[in-house]
């Protein structure tokens, strides 16, 4: 009786799983538009371009995702990110309407000005089943959210082609902290060939490229736990490698970069110290990005590969603050910035700066930690350190965000502003 239980169970998520997939299909089936080809650039064109700078951007103005940004309100902050030459925004999910109103959004802009370009790496979240529970599963995957997922990304590369570049399937999705939700590679590398798949049968556009978002180390430059035969074959499946690196929060995980020497801090002024720990911040990121490089090159593959989010908080209630590793303010966000775009010009690689404006409901019961505070610009619209140049170059003259013009913070007095910046702690 014991094993016919387990039979029958076995042939309803077998009947499950084919249902669902047939529920994928169904959207093709359904679809009277032809996909197009487009006149605008594809993802091979605008990734490694120094025109086509990228960015992480979350509208949220609430302490709660509940509040879904407007079509109006996205407008307006488009129009702030077009003006620093942004051409490329990333997202996380398809499970809200933000990800469709943005699309809807550049769409009026380009209907307002023809020649407008932004275009999207379009993210789709991948959960484990029992996600976000106290009893996660991370040897299975949350087959119907994920379903549903994949259904509603390619229902908008469909309807956006000439918009959506890339799609990258899940976000953190397979390194082992994210204890909330992670799975297994092969998970990843099920979706990423059913996208590549349809791209060969021309039911998305062949020229959109596919990827996964991960840590680094998940990409083969970490603990080799993560070197696994279905890590091989997701590096063969995508189109190009989307890695993150932190130094950020490595200046607690990881801080031998990070602390000062103690003969330093006596021979040089507060401005070296810190700039001299930013510059080896930086080189922990680049070194994160070579080892990655090294893993795949090991492989014999020759992938493209680029860093799809890094950025630097400017404030922490946490572990990042003057209670801790003093990493979380303007003066470094903007170095950091500034470094990480030289070195992404000097070597045709993309980086995804994350991210745009400041964002709430990360952790809305703390206001001031960390994950609130990655924008270069406040929730408010006023703009960080690293965007003060623009300030001076009339670049944001006239646009607006929550009706307000952009207006330096600090109001642009730089002792104020050095007076909030730490120095990092000494060995």
């Amino acid at each position: 009786m014991k094993n016919q239980a387990l039979f029958i169970k076995k042939i309803r998520l077998k009947t499950l799983v084919l249902l669902l997939f047939s529920s994928v299909f169904i959207v093709f089936s359904q679809t009277n538009n032809p996909i197009l080809t487009s006149a605008t650039p594809d993802a091979a064109f605008i990734l490694g371009n120094p025109d086509y700078k990228a960015i992480s951007y979350g509208g949220y103005r609430s302490n709660s995702r509940d509040v879904q940004p407007t079509v109006e309100e996205i407008v307006q902050d488009l129009k702030i990110l077009a003006a620093l030459g942004y051409r490329l925004i990333r997202t996380y999910n398809v499970h809200f309407p933000f990800a469709e109103n943005i699309l809807k959004a550049i769409g009026n802009l380009k209907n307002q000005d023809p020649d407008f370009e932004m275009y999207m790496m379009l993210g789709v979240w991948i959960n484990c089943k029992g996600a976000w529970t106290a009893r996660p599963n991370h040897e299975e995957e949350d087959l119907e959210s994920n379903t549903e997922e994949i259904k509603k990304a390619i229902a908008l590369v469909q309807k956006y082609p000439e918009i959506v570049k890339v799609i990258s399937v899940g976000n953190e999705a397979r390194v082992h902290w994210a204890q909330s939700y992670f799975v297994p590679t092969k998970v990843i590398l099920k979706w990423v060939n059913f996208l590549q798949d349809l791209k060969m049968s021309h039911q998305i556009p062949p020229s959109l490229w596919i990827t996964s978002s991960d840590d680094y180390a998940s990409w083969g430059g970490g603990d080799v736990s993560y070197h696994e035969p279905e890590l091989e074959k997701l590096v063969e499946a995508v189109d190009f490698i989307s890695i993150h690196t932190y130094p950020f929060h490595n200046t607690h995980y990881n801080p031998d970069f990070w602390n000062l020497k103690k003969e330093s801090v006596t021979k040089y002024n507060k401005k070296q110290l810190i700039d001299s720990a930013m510059y080896r911040a930086r080189d922990f990121a680049i070194n994160q990005y070579l080892k990655v490089k090294n893993y795949v090159n090991g492989l014999g593959l020759n992938k493209p590969i680029h860093i799809g989010e890094t950025g630097w908080a400017t404030n922490s209630s946490d572990l990042y603050g003057n209670t801790g590793t003093a990493a979380a303010d303007e003066y470094k966000q903007a170095l950091y910035y500034k470094l990480m775009n030289d070195w992404s010009n000097k070597n045709n690689t993309t980086v995804v700066f994350f991210e745009a404006f400041d964002e709430v409901w990360k952790n809305a019961e703390d206001p001031l930690h960390s994950e609130n505070h990655f924008g270069l610009f406040t929730l408010k619209g006023n703009a960080k350190f690293a965007l003060w140049d623009a300030i001076d170059n009339q670049k944001l003259k006239n646009l607006t965000r929550e009706k307000k013009t952009i207006q330096k913070t600090f109001g642009g007095d730089d002792a104020l502003l050095w007076t909030n910046t730490l120095i990092p702690p000494k060995q």
